[in-house]
């Protein structure tokens, strides 16, 4: 019995055993770096989410009551863009805000007149503070901290209407559809999809300007990415997916669910412009850099990439 137990034993492979235990470290050290990369994710994460969401409150406030001044009846605010969907990042994202006329005298004056009423208004009180630029569809207050935009808007029963196209009247829009999806998505992923989307934000935002996406891109993208994504619900990994799918996403645009405008990238041109096509190299470079730090398992590759 003794010598068969001793045969058994000696009949095993060498190498086979070597290459066993050289896999069993691989997988342990692998499951290490992943913990590791996912736990600095996070705590950069930390610091992007540290935003001064008090200072917004009190810019906001100001401009109310600033917009209210003249003004028999009361404007009201509401939150729009990436503060309504909680992808806010301090410095790297705009503050937009509806201003619903409802019960002021404006709304029975053409977008263009609002407009010029909000710019004559805000560059009274805030021209010292801040640039105030009267654009197509809103009025931009761009002050040190942050970059305020003020969308004139009217409340009806399916939503909002805000300036057309053209400028000459009122266009329905339904803001709240993309909020609405992205939610949604956020919540089928783990709640993973909004993280994501934040640190995507802030590896754009090292960028050179001309390689960055606009926040509201990005987030489009993101709910293109990850309709259909299946694989681990982790910072890193998903990471790495959304700027791996967005390289060839963003090749072509993407129609505006809110109605607001007709495509979310139209600053980017036609399908297949140069604009598109850099921007896919820049992408595609990201997934590169976080592939060569999975194959390397470095967490240092892994947060410089918020380093630029």
């Amino acid at each position: 019995m003794g010598g068969s137990g001793g045969s058994g034993y000696f009949a095993r492979d060498p190498k086979k055993a070597a290459r066993d235990l050289e896999a069993s470290q691989g997988s342990s050290d692998d499951q290490e770096y992943q913990a590791a990369s996912n736990q600095a994710l996070q705590a950069l994460l930390k610091d992007v989410n540290d935003r001064d969401a008090d200072a917004i409150g009190r810019r906001l406030d100001e401009i109310k009551t600033a917009l209210n001044e003249d003004l028999e009846g009361t404007l009201d605010l509401r939150f729009g863009g990436s503060v309504a969907k909680h992808t806010f990042v301090d410095g790297l994202s705009d503050v937009d805000s509806l201003v619903l006329l409802n019960k002021s005298e404006l709304a029975d004056l053409n977008p263009v007149q609002v407009k010029k009423y909000f710019a004559e208004r805000l560059q009274a009180e805030f021209g010292d503070q801040a640039e105030v630029a009267e654009g197509q569809l809103a009025v931009t207050l761009r002050f040190d901290d942050v970059e305020i935009q003020l969308l004139p808007a009217v409340k009806t029963a399916e939503g909002y209407r805000i300036a057309s196209a053209d400028s000459s009247g009122w266009a329905h829009i339904t803001p709240r559809d993309f909020t609405i999806s992205l939610t949604s998505l956020n919540a089928a992923h783990g709640a993973k999809v909004v993280p994501v989307i934040k640190l995507a934000k802030a590896i754009l935002g090292v960028m050179p300007e001309r390689q960055r996406l606009s926040g509201y891109h990005t987030e489009a993208l993101a709910v293109e990415v990850f309709r259909g994504y299946r694989g681990p619900q982790s910072l890193k990994d998903m990471l790495h997916y959304f700027f791996s799918e967005a390289s060839s996403l963003v090749r072509v645009p993407i129609p505006d669910a809110t109605g607001q405008s007709g495509h979310v990238d139209a600053y980017l041109g036609r399908t297949g412009s140069l604009e598109r096509r850099l921007l896919s190299d820049t992408l595609d470079r990201v997934a590169r850099r976080i592939r060569n730090a999975d194959a390397a398992r470095s967490v240092d590759q892994v947060t410089a990439l918020f380093e630029g």
